[in-house]
């Protein structure tokens, strides 16, 4: 039996207690009252509603409104209470979600660092001593360490994309206006954007479709002509200087595309550069003042210095730079488009590297600097993006960096998808296509690889499970060939399938009819205990419709 949202919740709460990270949370819901909200999903499914993400565990960033939580934005004096949730929190809870709490953050969303809050440093998922990554810091830490199964972010500068790859999960920063950004505590009206993470490359993707506002502006780039993926990729020679390792592993990322089918065209990222300087050194900066300013002026004693500083700092810039500062990003910007070209994606590590708390500590501004070194550029630019894990350097996530013109996130996805390691998987129940269970599948990325049979080796029975699903077993004797399909899904999305795995189903090699061993769900012996036999249908489907008849 699946397992419903109400024992997702119970399970989470006691992951989160074990985790013992409270500074990932800003405001963590009310045990009892997550449970109610879990229950009367379960009440929904099981009365026909369709819920697409029924059960799935949301964490906020605390720049986002929640209905009956404060928004802080980081600061706790700041706080306002809403009357509904922002519009991207209502849609995902409106298929089902279940929001956990808010999550902890740069003050104001000023920062990619992950350490300017009142609330603590959130530190990195794999390494206490290593920073998170900024603004969106709680967010990313949530969902890399289990304890939520999306949660969303901002991203101006690249909050959405640098804790993503801090701690080796996707983070989607969509077009902008892709998703509406009412219900944010802006930090740069003009250039936010609400972003998503996700364990999963399916389960963001889902995510964005589900908040993606029915009066998007639709896509005016030109179509793409047919052929191999297009990527332009600089080399590693002009980003700058790189952590040990990472060079490598960015031209190793590079080379898994092109033998992949992507084209490789090599670019000159200078422009990409000059621009992504200006968002702090420049006069954009003063639009964060423009926010919160006010607020920032009165001096309440919860402000963190570094974040004051930057807002406050802003407030005297003169009119005359910011008109020369869109004089000269209009150029940048014009310059960069055409070395990209007819191009799909700009392929960029995510961050030059991964600091220590200790060092970002010592020179808070300079770090954080560095850290925007490629993603500072991307709104300025009107640009999408979408940060993946690409490996590990010394035992720490690596990410890289897709960047397309507006309106190209399903390209960018599209091109992402190639680097993700594939598996296998033999179905022969509620998995199987049309089957009540097949959107554990492709809600994972699943896509299917052949309908075929097992070996004459297995039996199947009909287990007294909700929703009905078979047991199969191998056997020494009187085995039959039992219809099956044959799904290809990334690694990731097979291990979050696992972890909901209920008894008495189990993962085991299967072999199908032309003798390869792939591996597929068996059942435990203790899950025979009255099921039928029904291993003469040949298979689960021809069983229910013989089933379907006689009722």
């Amino acid at each position: 039996m699946a397992e419903t949202a109400l024992e997702r919740v119970r399970r989470a709460y006691t992951r989160i207690a074990k985790t013992d990270r409270p500074e990932i949370w800003i405001d963590l819901r009310p045990r009892a009252e997550v449970e109610a909200e879990a229950a009367a999903v379960d009440v929904r499914v099981a009365g026909g509603e369709h819920l697409p993400l029924a059960g799935r565990l949301l964490a906020v960033k605390g720049n986002i409104d929640v209905a009956g939580l404060p928004t802080t934005a980081g600061c706790p004096s700041y706080a306002y209470r809403p009357d509904a949730d922002a519009p991207a929190v209502a849609r995902l809870r409106g298929a089902g979600a279940i929001v956990l709490g808010t999550t902890n953050l740069d003050q104001f969303a000023t920062g990619l660092v992950g350490t300017r809050s009142p609330y603590g440093a959130v530190r990195a998922a794999t390494d206490p001593d290593r920073i998170s990554g900024g603004s969106s810091s709680g967010s990313a830490v949530a969902v890399a360490l289990g304890l939520a199964d999306l949660a969303l972010g901002t991203d101006t500068a690249g909050s959405g994309r640098v804790p993503a790859a801090f701690n080796g999960i996707v983070g989607i920063k969509p077009t902008r206006g892709l998703i509406p950004a009412e219900g944010v505590v802006p930090a740069c009206r003009s250039l936010d954007c609400v972003s998503v993470f996700a364990r999963t490359l399916p389960e963001a993707q889902q995510a964005l479709a589900l908040m993606t506002a029915p009066s998007a502006p639709p896509a005016s780039r030109p179509a793409r002509r047919p052929g191999p993926w297009r990527l332009a990729v600089p080399a590693t020679a002009g980003l700058g200087t790189l952590a040990p390792g990472w060079a490598e592993a960015f031209e190793t990322t590079a080379g898994r595309l092109a033998s992949a089918g992507v084209e490789i065209h090599p670019i000159d990222p200078a422009p990409f550069l000059e621009a992504a300087a200006l968002l702090y050194q420049g006069a954009f900066v003063a639009e964060r003042y423009t926010a919160v300013g006010a607020f920032v002026d009165k001096g309440g004693p919860d402000l963190d210095p570094t974040v004051a500083s930057i807002i406050t700092a802003a407030r005297d810039l003169p009119a005359h730079r910011l008109f020369a500062d869109r004089e000269r990003l209009a150029a940048l910007r014009e310059r960069a488009l055409s070395l990209l070209g007819d191009r799909d994606a700009l392929l960029l590590p995510v961050t030059p590297r991964h600091p220590t708390l200790a060092q970002v500590a010592a020179d808070p501004v300079g770090v954080n600097s560095d850290l925007g070194r490629f993603t500072n550029f991307v709104n300025l630019f009107d640009m999408c993006a979408l940060a993946v894990p690409a490996g590990q350097v010394d035992g720490l996530p690596y990410g890289v960096m897709l960047v397309g013109r507006a309106h190209a996130d399903d390209d960018l996805a599209a091109i992402a998808r190639l680097l993700q390691p594939a598996v296998r998987l033999t179905v022969v129940g509620a998995h199987l296509s049309g089957q009540p269970l097949n959107h554990e599948l492709t809600t994972r990325g699943a896509r299917l690889v052949a309908t075929t049979t097992t070996a004459a080796r297995y039996r199947l029975h009909a287990l007294t499970t909700d929703p009905p699903k078979p047991g199969l077993v191998r056997v020494a004797g009187n085995g039959a060939a039992i219809e099956c399909e044959v799904w290809e899904l990334p690694a990731e999305g097979l291990a979050d399938l696992l972890t909901a795995l209920p008894r008495p189903m189990t993962l085991g090699q299967v072999e199908l009819a032309d003798g390869t061993n792939v591996p597929g769900f068996l059942c435990a012996p203790e899950g025979l205990r009255g099921a039928a036999d029904i291993t003469a249908h040949g298979g689960w489907r021809a069983y229910v419709r013989t089933v379907a008849v006689h009722l």
